[in-house]
């Protein structure tokens, strides 16, 4: 149990770190065409544009966002529950 729980938290601060340099990145156009910016927004940028259709900007501002942090924050909670509940029972 405890393994699969340090795993939901890996992957969780691993993809949280990738948003953050993606949405960082996204203020530095010069940055798009390095290789490391190309991977991680193969991966975050189908997750991000999920939220993106929902959620217009503001003005010049996309608080899409900062509702896909909660909502990957939300889906861990709900993981690690899971995970404990199916192992204390």
């Amino acid at each position: 149990m405890l393994i699969l729980v340090q795993l939901v938290e890996l992957l969780y601060t691993v993809f949280v770190i990738m948003l953050f340099v993606r949405i960082l990145s996204s203020w530095i156009p010069e940055l798009r065409d390095s290789r490391i910016l190309q991977f991680i927004s193969f991966y975050t940028d189908p997750y991000l544009n999920f939220f993106r259709k929902f959620i217009p900007p503001l003005g010049m501002i996309d608080i899409s966002p900062i509702i896909a942090f909660l909502c990957l924050s939300l889906i861990k909670y709900i993981l690690i529950r899971i995970i404990v509940f199916i192992f204390l029972m």
